[in-house]
């Protein structure tokens, strides 16, 4: 009856170990990348976190240059950093790639979304706003409004009279 204890502690014993030892080499792992805002302008500021990265790094994306990660405070296991994407990166998904100092490296695929960048400045003056031909049907229906307008409220004055 001891012989089949002790077998059976032994054995919830090694069990409970070979379940922990994966989670514990795992637990210096990067494992998750956060981007925030997910959707931004060229041009906008980036905010990437990085979980299970205690002593920071550095990340990477096609759409801005190599920023560097430091670590919280308050926090041993996460690490943030800001980066700012480029004003001529075009339209997309994009992904982030973080180097931890000592602890490895993750790949986010498709981690935030670049928008194109608002067109500011000349208000309606560009080559993509109204073109000359525009212009002119619009002047046209203004000036006829302007004269309907007119021969109406003259008819309506002569009305008056009678």
């Amino acid at each position: 009856m001891r012989t089949t204890r002790a077998l059976a502690v032994s054995a919830a014993a090694v069990a409970a170990v070979g379940l922990a030892a994966p989670m514990a080499a795992a637990w210096n792992n990067p494992s998750n990348i956060v981007a925030m805002p997910s959707v931004i302008a060229s041009g906008g500021r980036l905010t990437v976190t990085v979980d299970g990265c205690p002593r920071g790094g550095t990340m990477t994306s096609p759409a801005f240059r190599q920023a560097t990660l430091s670590s919280i405070n308050g926090s041993n296991e996460t690490s943030s950093g800001t980066a700012t994407i480029d004003r001529n990166a075009r339209a997309g998904s994009y992904d982030i790639s973080v180097n931890c100092s000592g602890t490895g490296t993750l790949t986010r695929p498709a981690a935030f979304t670049v928008i194109g960048g608002v067109r500011g400045g000349l208000g309606g003056s560009t080559t993509s706003g109204a073109t000359p031909t525009d212009m002119a049907i619009g002047g046209g229906l203004v000036a006829a409004a302007a004269v309907g307008g007119g021969v109406f409220w003259m008819r309506r004055r002569s009305e008056r009279r009678i």
